[in-house]
């Protein structure tokens, strides 16, 4: 096996210092070095086939070239919910194209130990993206506060910390319409996440001012709140069976909480959309292979996870970021779950 060239190897061939080729390889700013001399080093290391040592970039840069994926869920809430994974695809390719790599770290949201704060205070990461912003959250205003690079899935209304998010009062408005235009008139929602959530608490207005719009009267007994997981959407399907009468339609403000209230239903002996019309949130995969196929808002979770990375390291990076409040759009996913109200 041939051996691996070296940075010492560039430099001799380059004519010039190892430290030069550092500083060339690894796109230092503010180095006084010639473009006649950052050629020729680039000409060397493409000639011995030489790629810089990770940990050498790290040293030299001053970074960890780690970006922090912060859930503020506990551990079995975040891997319950189907959603994610499609917001880290996009992530990790946003910043494995720029050589970054992602550190996951659910935080459960009574956790008040300082987590994130160490793992920026003690260089585990260059920054954070933060997915489940709360309005209650005291240790991420500090934070930010401070300076750190952070970008939020999601966002704190009244706040100026940059985030990429989805119209989430629209996206409720489409869904709740849908259940309108079929005819239904009593209409339930079950959230996403209890109200300190700030996606939670949007959500829950799209679905009230619809109803408004539709000359419904906003009833606070057909609210019940999701907590991420199926099991959170059983739990509230059941109490809203419970009522008399029941609902004809439920909006589901997130397919992964829909997949516990479709089990309710059924388990209930009622048929969906013939007992009960239900939609969801989010479009997550196995949504249009469910039985019958949800319908649903789609969001672009790939999107979401590749602009929040892509933001957050143009921050790290010190670069003018010109737009730090991004919305993406959502779509109506009509699907057989809902019907007619006949």
């Amino acid at each position: 096996m041939a051996k691996r060239a070296t940075a010492q190897d560039v430099a001799d061939l380059a004519g010039v210092s190892r430290t030069t080729v550092s500083f060339v390889l690894n796109d230092v700013p503010g180095m006084r070095i010639s473009e006649e001399t950052r050629q020729a080093v680039l000409k060397a290391a493409t000639q011995l086939n030489y790629h810089p040592d990770a940990t050498a970039r790290r040293m030299v840069s001053g970074q960890t070239m780690v970006i922090g994926f912060v859930m503020r869920q506990s551990p079995e809430q975040a891997f319950a919910d189907l959603f994610l994974p499609q917001v880290l695809n996009g992530l990790n390719q946003a910043a494995s194209d720029e050589g970054y790599h992602i550190l996951l770290q659910p935080i459960s949201p009574d956790d008040n130990s300082g987590a994130y704060i160490r793992l920026l205070r003690e260089r585990h990461v260059d920054g954070i993206v933060l997915s489940g912003p709360r309005s209650d959250d005291q240790e991420l205003l500090k934070i930010h506060a401070e300076g750190a690079p952070i970008v939020l899935l999601g966002r704190l209304p009244g706040k100026d910390i940059p985030f990429v998010d989805v119209d989430n009062i629209g996206g409720a408005h489409l869904a709740t319409q849908h259940l309108a235009k079929l005819g239904h008139r009593r209409i339930a929602m079950i959230t996403n996440a209890p109200p300190e959530y700030t996606a939670s608490t949007a959500r829950l207005t799209g679905y009230r001012q619809t109803l408004e719009e539709a000359s419904i009267a906003f009833d606070e007994s057909l609210v019940r709140y999701g907590n991420f997981t199926p099991q959170s959407g059983s739990l509230a399907m059941n109490e809203l069976l419970s009522l008399d009468p029941l609902p004809t339609a439920v909006f589901v403000a997130s397919d992964t909480v829909a997949l516990g209230a479709i089990q309710s239903i059924r388990n209930h002996k009622l048929r969906i959309p013939d007992d009960i019309s239900v939609i969801g949130f989010d479009d997550i995969s196995p949504a249009e292979f469910l039985d019958p196929p949800l319908a649903t808002v789609r969001l672009p979770a790939y999107g979401l996870g590749w602009g929040a990375a892509n933001m957050l390291i143009r921050l790290i990076a010190n670069e003018e970021v010109k737009n730090r409040r991004v919305f993406l759009e959502t779509h109506l996913i009509v699907r057989e779950s809902c019907g007619q109200l006949t």
